[in-house]
């Protein structure tokens, strides 16, 4: 019998808009990337050759938003399973006039795995991933050695791959699974964590973390040669 992929994420589709419903549908054709299996050419995607970034999971897409804002000669490459989000992320995109972001509605390990090929992205982006807290349930926290092997092998060389967590357990957790992989060095100059770069805006679900008295834990590596 073959086993079912453990999977990071439940559909916890909640409740969609009728605006978000009209964004899927009429916007889709201009912001999305239609399922396949074949790894993507980023400049047939975006029809320009410039470095591109991924963030895994941008949930409602407002820092996705202001990323791609701020940085309009980078292109940008959002993944969300959850139709609100996109819905979501391609109302902002209609509404701030942006055109260097696409969007995946795929599950994110698999779009690394099948759609992104090896050496193509300057930076890949995961911020507050589900950290499942039960200990049973730690099994489906996305960031595992072979999803970062992958992730590691779609990097350019530099490139870089940040995540970030208000988890303590999950940082740790992060921490040591990306120093074992020889092919990522951490940029952190004591070997831990990272500040925050400038890049990353600080979002509402950190403000709530840290108004619980969660810390934030950036974790910043690079792709050696």
């Amino acid at each position: 019998m073959r086993r079912r992929p453990v999977r990071s994420y439940v559909r916890r589709e909640g409740r969609i808009t009728r605006a978000q419903q009209r964004a899927l549908a009429e916007l889709w054709p201009l912001y999305g990337v239609d399922p396949g299996s074949e790894a993507l050419e980023w400049r047939q995607v975006f029809g320009r050759d410039v470095p591109t970034v991924m963030e895994i999971g941008f949930g409602n897409g407002h820092t996705l938003l202001q990323m791609a804002a701020a940085e309009p000669e980078l292109n940008f490459v959002g993944v969300e399973v959850y139709r609100p989000g996109v819905g979501s992320l391609l109302l902002g995109l209609q509404k701030l006039g942006l055109r260097n972001v696409k969007v995946i509605m795929e599950d994110g390990a698999q779009v690394v795995c099948a759609r992104v090929a090896p050496a193509s992205l300057a930076r890949i982006m995961i911020f507050f991933p589900d950290p499942w807290p039960k200990k049973r349930h730690h099994k489906r926290r996305l960031v595992q050695p072979e999803l970062v092997s992958l992730m590691a092998e779609r990097l350019q060389p530099a490139g870089r791959l940040h995540i970030a967590t208000d988890w303590e357990d999950y940082a740790q957790h992060m921490l040591a699974v990306l120093k074992a992989e020889p092919r990522l060095r951490n940029l952190a100059a004591d070997g831990g964590f990272a500040p925050r770069p400038g890049y990353r805006p600080v979002t509402k679900y950190e403000q709530r973390g840290a108004g619980l008295g969660h810390t934030v834990r950036d974790l910043l590596f690079e792709r050696v040669a």
